[in-house]
């Protein structure tokens, strides 16, 4: 079968190329509107992608942000550290049948199994993760208030009355949440047979003294955590800034991340050790009351003297108070590292007099 010739000539070819153009041309035109809609609808996706939140400054979200930190600085810790709670108990409350640490812990285990170096862990953990979420997150508060109260010069120029008062406010609000898993936890401890745990230990406690029981010891409490609450965080802001002045080689700016860290364990293990024995008799005091029922701080104080309730079980809680203080700042610290905040114990310079 043969095409007519017509269809070959030039004029026939030219014009179904010139079709053939337009088509395509006309095919074009149609998809770009499509094409340009796409390509504004991704740009306008990227322009409005949601960014990383960052947590503003004494904010609200920033308080929460050191009450999370204080949870994990003290709950942790202190539950870490129960066997050595748990010597240091008896050492306070049968000073003749536990007369020292190593003998303490031999006494513990044979008695009671490796079990018993673990009781009051539930109440430990409970308490101390609430009172940590007072202590550091109600400090951050009162610091920043008192600061503002005070005004740029004289907060600059009394930073050390903004520590003691920050963190004395903060340590009467803490102790009122720790101080029933506290009552609950020493006679855990340090009564044998009383009670298992926290569960059956709490209404039994409650079954004895009434629910007012449970905050009998919050007066010696405030006693013993109040000066220590003071001494840890006055002096490790202190610390702190005669660190990165005197010892550390370089700016605090320019130091790493791990670096601060490091600095704040540091700062956290000398405040620990100093906060031990500021509060060591309160201590004494609050782990007989709660161990004895009846009995009159006048008449602790009677039968341990003077002496004793200064140094009864001071070095293994200065190990044990030293230790933990170097971990809470350490594990605070790095908590708000990671969520964005800048470390804690800034470098504030002094208003000189006019």
């Amino acid at each position: 079968m043969f095409l007519p010739n017509t269809l070959y000539t030039p004029t026939a070819l030219n014009a179904a190329m010139a079709a053939s153009v337009q088509k395509e041309q006309s095919l074009q035109r149609s998809a770009a509107p499509q094409d340009n809609l796409l390509a504004r609808s991704v740009s306008g996706f990227v322009a409005h992608a949601p960014t990383e939140k960052k947590i503003a400054l004494y904010s609200r979200d920033y308080y929460l942000a050191c009450g999370v930190g204080g949870i994990l600085a003290c709950g942790l810790t202190h539950t870490a550290v129960t066997p050595l709670d748990v010597v240091k108990c008896n050492m306070q409350t049968a000073p003749t049948k536990y007369t020292g640490i190593f003998q303490g812990f031999r006494t513990i285990v044979t008695e009671q199994g490796a079990r018993g170096l673990f009781k009051g862990w539930v109440p430990t953990a409970l308490g101390y993760s609430a009172q940590g979420a007072c202590k550091f997150g109600f400090y951050e508060f009162f610091k920043k208030y008192y600061s503002d109260l005070a005004g740029p010069e004289y907060a600059a120029r009394y930073q050390n009355l903004i520590y003691v008062a920050g963190s004395a406010s903060a340590e009467f609000i803490a102790d009122i949440a720790l101080c029933p898993f506290e009552a609950v936890k020493v006679k855990v401890q340090t009564v044998p047979g009383w009670a298992r745990g926290f569960g059956d230990g709490l209404p039994k406690f409650v079954a004895e003294g009434g629910v007012g029981g449970l905050w009998k010891g919050v007066v010696p409490l405030w006693g013993r955590q109040i000066p220590y609450t003071i001494m840890k965080f006055a002096a490790f802001e202190n610390v702190v800034q005669g660190l990165y002045k005197y010892v550390v080689p370089k700016p605090r700016e320019e130091c790493t991340k791990g670096e601060q860290l490091g600095v704040s364990f540091a700062a956290g293990y000398i405040a620990g050790v100093l906060c031990a024995v500021v509060s060591h008799p309160a201590d004494n005091l609050v782990s007989k009351l709660n161990s004895t029922k009846g009995v009159s701080v006048g008449e602790i104080v009677s039968e341990m003297g003077w002496m004793n309730l200064f140094t009864r079980g001071l070095p293994l809680r200065i190990v044990m108070i030293g230790t933990l203080t170097g971990l809470q700042w350490g594990i605070y610290d790095a908590f708000k590292v990671f969520v964005g905040l800048p470390t804690t114990g800034a470098k504030v310079e002094p208003v000189e007099e006019k």
